[in-house]
């Protein structure tokens, strides 16, 4: 390398607030621009299959997006960490951008699903430098300030990914859910391009392609199996197993080769800092709680509670308004006062008993109760979903500042992935045992649209309401657990002091000469 790769990439110690937060509305837009996409796409999804067909691939639109997400996030956090942190960043809004542009003007269901293979390789990026550079940008002691405008970005993405899709989907027809994303895009990359200033990295050590490898054939493979089973294949069945077995394998053999490799893609010296270790744990179930509630939430409601599902996404505010308010509070806390250990324990709380509440729900709750017990499980989220990020990297050496933050969303993604596999697992066995006979083949779907099930007997429809119920109560009861081990793990944090602003050269040189006088 020609310059320190422990010398801190921070931005000018003269940025004021206000300007950092002008800085950040680049790399939000791109936060935000990943985070719609699959939502808008899903809104599409009956547009797509009509126009292009392939009813019986649908599933890997999202499956090729979500596998190149997960298995490219380490990879850019350790370019980033190489070869400059912006300009790797504005080269993953690039390729998400390209992506965007081919899925847009896709002719089959096969290139649509390569060319989203394409825009989850830029998600990939995105996700894994927004937060790098947000970390360079800003110092952990201070970083709580602007972690409402995150929080912000994760509530408008959840809500209003499928507002937004439906309104693609009805006036402007399915290839607009892509082509939406160029005007937006092309915005973040040039506001990024302008507004980030950070130092310039030269690296000269070599890319670990081995490690690439087997890395990205270990995550591969773990998305694969959770994506495939309990729905596609089941959990005993040959395919699920080979996968497994790949998994571990590839990590047996992962680590084996990061212990001698000159420039290992995930260096495993990271995982000799407690703290890191800990916030992968907490994320892990934060993040497969986050995923769960809300994909069988708004399930519970419409089908249950007779929401409608017209707006879907509006049926989490009760839960995301929270993660919004609370993270911007415990964010200033933290900064003003340095202290944080005390955030994951409450939020790793609020998430057991909110999840615990949420899995006794039946078929008489109220909307009104529903919403309280979401609103604990959103004050939970806020706790923890930036304050694990912070911990991570406050807990690293500069130089691996994009792998901690890679990892800790890496981490987040695979407890997603595989908590929606258990989760569904769950849910179907609950549905289907409690469903009656009805003449259907086993490989029908578990859920049945408002009109259809006003259609029902009452004896059937309450049958299915009550299966409804009971797979979510297995859910969450899952979740709770979850939480729970989280919890204790955030009872072991150590609360290592907070990096502070760069101290300027004038004021290093006079410490230095005090410190010589004593």
């Amino acid at each position: 390398m020609s310059t320190d790769p422990t010398a801190p990439p921070a931005a000018e110690p003269s940025l004021s607030p206000q300007r950092i937060r002008f800085t950040m509305l680049g790399i939000m837009l791109a936060m935000l621009l990943a985070m719609l996409d699959n939502a808008i796409v899903g809104t599409s999804m009956p547009t797509i299959v009509s126009d292009l067909g392939g009813l019986a691939h649908i599933s890997w639109v999202v499956t090729a997006y979500t596998l190149a997400t997960a298995a490219s996030t380490p990879v850019w956090g350790k370019l980033g960490d190489l070869y400059g942190r912006k300009h790797v960043f504005l080269a993953s809004i690039g390729v998400f951008l390209l992506g965007s542009v081919l899925s847009g003007a896709s002719q089959s269901m096969s290139q649509l699903i390569g060319f989203r293979a394409i825009q989850g390789l830029g998600a990939g990026g995105i996700a894994a430098l927004a937060i790098t550079l947000i970390g360079a940008l800003v110092p952990p002691r201070e970083r709580g300030r602007y972690q409402g405008m995150t929080a912000a970005v994760m509530v408008i993405g959840t809500v209003g990914g499928p507002l937004v899709g439906g309104v693609v989907a009805d006036h402007l027809g399915w290839r607009w859910a892509f082509y939406i994303n160029i005007p937006l895009g092309l915005i973040a990359l040039a506001w990024s391009a302008v507004m980030v200033k950070l130092p310039a990295i030269r690296a000269k050590a070599r890319i670990d392609w081995l490690g690439i490898f087997l890395m990205t054939t270990t995550i591969s493979a773990i998305v694969l199996a959770a994506t495939w089973a309990g729905t596609q294949y089941a959990w005993g069945s040959w395919q699920i197993l080979s996968l497994f077995a790949l998994v571990v394998a590839g990590l047996v053999s992962f680590i084996a080769w990061q212990r001698r490799a000159p420039e290992p893609v995930f260096p495993l010296r990271v995982f000799s800092e407690r703290n890191f270790v800990l916030s992968s744990v907490m994320i892990f179930g934060a993040g497969a709680v986050m995923f769960g509630a809300t994909l069988y939430l708004p399930l519970f409601q419409q089908s249950v509670q007779g929401a409608s599902a017209t707006n879907s996404g509006l049926l989490l505010m009760p839960m995301m308004i929270p993660v919004a308010l609370v993270s911007n509070i415990a964010g200033k806390a933290m900064s003003r006062t340095g202290k944080y250990k005390i955030f994951p324990i409450l939020g790793t709380a609020c998430l057991a008993i909110g999840t615990g509440l949420l899995a006794t729900m039946d078929t008489d709750t109220s909307r009104t109760v529903a919403g309280i017990y979401m609103a604990l499980v959103g004050i939970g989220l806020g706790f923890m979903l930036q304050m694990t990020t912070t911990i991570a990297q406050n807990s690293v050496e500069m130089r691996d500042m994009g792998v901690a933050s890679a990892g800790v969303t890496l981490f987040r993604t695979i407890g997603g992935s595989l908590g929606v596999a258990i989760f569904g697992s769950l849910f179907t066995h609950a549905t289907a045992s409690h469903l009656p006979t009805s003449g259907t083949g086993s490989g029908e779907s578990t859920q049945i649209s408002a009109s259809a099930l006003a259609k029902l007997p009452a004896q059937a429809r309450d049958a299915y309401l009550e299966s409804v119920a009971s797979g979510t109560q297995h859910i969450f009861l899952l979740a709770a657990c979850l939480c729970a081990a989280a919890f204790v793990a955030a009872l072991f944090v150590k609360e290592i002091p907070l990096r502070g602003k760069p101290t300027p050269p004038k004021a290093a040189a006079e410490q230095a000469s005090t410190s010589r006088t004593a």
